[in-house]
């Protein structure tokens, strides 16, 4: 989420309230974040030094503002060229393309763009492995319902990174 919240301070300094609001008009289709996540995340973006926080005198409620500094950016762009790590690579992976944008340069986008897809076409490798050791299999009947059901979940899983990879493709 750190990443995803420094992108989106490269359009302009921000505030919690300005964070949450830019979540909730976009990136909240695919990341979902409440004010303690986006609050905590810009906490840590500050302690790392990829922001600094600044109170607008002009505002009667001290509003901080988050501006991300030269190590910030930095960090930012070496996070979207870097092959997605975690756990949740489908979710970094929307969280990227959504920034794509920021990049200046088209080669960096279309480098962005190739880090993603060869990281999709090498977990299509993966699923087809495990399709391919499970069509040797002998499933005793009593088991063939359930096991009907879970190979579902990776057909499920084969079918989404098809698409995923199609739609990068398109994006180049």
């Amino acid at each position: 989420m750190q990443f995803l919240i420094l992108g989106m301070l490269l359009l302009a300094p921000m505030s919690l309230y300005d964070v949450h609001k830019q979540f909730a008009g976009g990136a909240s289709l695919f990341y979902s974040a409440s004010f303690g996540s986006i609050q905590r995340a810009l906490a840590r973006l500050a302690a790392d030094g990829f922001v600094v926080v600044h109170e607008e005198a002009r505002s009667a409620r001290r509003r901080k503002v988050h501006v991300p500094t030269e190590a910030g950016i930095a960090a930012w762009r070496a996070w979207m060229l870097s092959p997605p790590e975690g756990a949740d690579v489908e979710r970094v992976m929307l969280a990227r393309v959504y920034l794509l944008g920021l990049l200046p340069d088209d080669a960096d986008r279309r480098e962005v763009i190739d880090v993603l897809i060869r990281n999709v076409t090498a977990s299509i490798a993966d699923l087809e492995a495990v399709d391919a050791g499970l069509r040797t299999q002998e499933v005793p009947p009593e088991y063939a319902e359930i096991f009907r059901h879970q190979r579902a979940t990776l057909d499920y899983g084969l079918r989404s990174h098809r698409l995923a990879l199609a739609w990068l493709s398109d994006l180049r």
